[in-house]
């Protein structure tokens, strides 16, 4: 559900209404929005994206590696086989990820799988206002991370995620 809501009908929604639309915000992750939906109600949208992203900080680690591998791999299998959240397909789409080369998908395809092979969890990049040069360029950078430095940079790129869809969403 992409709608766009004014914060007051956010505030309305009865607990399991604000699930149901906000489930999704959180790749696969629904408990992020149950958690923030009880916090209500928000003062402004900058609050609600502020609970959203403490909900997912406050989480215990199994939780928040979960929500980590709930992402799919930048212009990776998820995006050629159709099975991208709604979300996740536009932001791809919005900077170019679904039109690359051949040789750039080569070369997103070794990234993403080095990438987890270091890590354990796919490579988290919150894409919307970046270009690919931008995303491989973090991809390269990030590589070289000690893993519980990448492991907070996911959570952080996760909590822009989170920002990006719901200023989409909330007016």
């Amino acid at each position: 559900m992409t709608s766009n809501y004014s914060l007051e009908a956010v505030n309305a929604l009865d607990v399991a209404s604000f699930a149901d639309i906000f489930g999704d915000i959180a790749e696969h992750s629904p408990w992020v929005a149950e958690g923030a939906g009880l916090v209500r109600p928000f003062p402004s949208r900058e609050d609600m994206i502020s609970v959203f992203a403490q909900v997912m900080q406050a989480a215990e680690r199994d939780a928040q590696l979960a929500l980590i591998r709930a992402h799919p791999d930048l212009a990776g299998k998820a995006a050629l086989s159709g099975e991208l959240t709604e979300d996740s397909k536009n932001e791809q789409a919005g900077v170019g990820l679904d039109q690359l080369s051949a040789e750039e998908f080569a070369r997103f395809t070794d990234l993403n799988n080095r990438y987890l092979e270091s890590f354990g969890f796919p490579f988290i990049f919150a894409v919307k206002g970046a270009t690919k040069f931008m995303i491989l360029e973090a991809f390269e950078k990030r590589l070289n991370n000690d893993p519980e430095v990448e492991f907070q940079t996911a959570l952080e790129q996760i909590a822009r995620i989170i920002r990006f869809r719901l200023e989409d969403r909330v007016q």
